[in-house]
């Protein structure tokens, strides 16, 4: 399934949800402690929070796809006042849904209409209220029961990346199951596996490491774990089965392979020869380790 991010509504289905998220915290704290794996695949975001890692625009589409994709469509495109939107979201159980409570993201915001003047502000408010600011409680409570166990400056040496591997273990990637359950698009759609960028590009993957096929995974699809069924049951952060694919790339203003992990797609510029693909590859799953984004 999907990986597991705060729900913003917990009281509503228990009233005493911060108790849980506090013990949450210090389960996680001792299982980190004592070496123990838990089958708990958290969201990216939040294994940026434990570790006081800035959150990215990019990040949304971790926990919700369709405001990430609707954000993102406000923000490339213009006349956004014929919408009619206002400075408010909706609250409660239809939070970020057509039902639930209005709740204004600044004093007097039912009243004030997104424009294209006004909307970055607009989408930095809806952003940082869906991240952060509707979750504080639950996770300042989860945070403390963490850091109670495991002091947040003992936690950060680690990059997110390290941490799911720490909590959740290394998994075990199937490159022969990966290979079987690939798409293959645009430029390389005709011979598929035939063709040399792709014969490359597994060539990369079986002289991986299992811990660089784990962040190699993650880079792609936002999880550094296969499901359990392989994958032929990967599916997208909007729970359709959605294969894993390479998308061709033209030779242009730089030769990095971009990522979509909404789609599980990898966007493969046409390199010259392997060395070249092995170092743009390598270097992008480091940079992501770190934080660098091409979006």
């Amino acid at each position: 399934g999907p990986p597991y991010f705060i729900n913003a509504c917990s009281g509503e289905c228990n009233p005493e949800h911060l108790k849980y998220f506090r013990f949450t915290g210090r389960l996680l704290g001792k299982a980190l402690m004592e070496h123990q794996n838990v089958p708990a695949y958290l969201a990216l975001p939040l294994f940026k929070h434990i570790l006081y890692t800035p959150i990215t625009f990019s990040d949304l589409e971790f926990v919700d796809t369709e405001l990430f994709r609707n954000l993102s469509w406000l923000r490339e495109n213009s006349d956004v006042d014929a919408l009619s939107l206002t400075f408010t979201v909706r609250s409660g159980l239809g939070s970020y849904t057509a039902s639930g409570d209005v709740r204004e993201l600044v004093p007097g915001g039912a009243e004030r209409i997104v424009s294209d003047e006004n909307k970055d502000e607009y989408l930095r408010l809806v952003f940082q209220d869906r991240m952060l600011d509707s979750i504080r409680p639950q996770l300042a409570e989860l945070l403390q029961g963490l850091y109670e166990v495991i002091p947040a400056n003992m936690l950060a040496v680690f990059d997110y990346q390290e941490m799911e591997l720490l909590l959740c273990g290394l998994p075990d990637i199937d490159v022969n199951d990966w290979r079987r359950n690939t798409v293959y698009l645009g430029a390389y759609a005709r011979m598929g596996e035939r063709n040399k960028v792709i014969q490359w590009f597994w060539q990369w993957v079986e002289g991986l490491s299992y811990e660089d096929r784990a962040r190699l995974l993650q880079f792609c699809t936002g999880s550094s774990r296969p499901p359990a069924q392989g994958f032929k049951a990967l599916a997208s952060n909007d729970g359709l089965f959605r294969r894993f694919s390479i998308q061709s790339m033209p030779r242009g203003e730089h030769l990095w392979p971009r990522a979509h992990t909404c789609f599980n797609k990898i966007d493969l510029p046409r390199y010259a020869n392997f060395a070249e693909l092995e170092m743009f590859l390598s270097r992008s799953i480091d940079m992501a380790a770190e934080g660098f984004s091409m979006d």
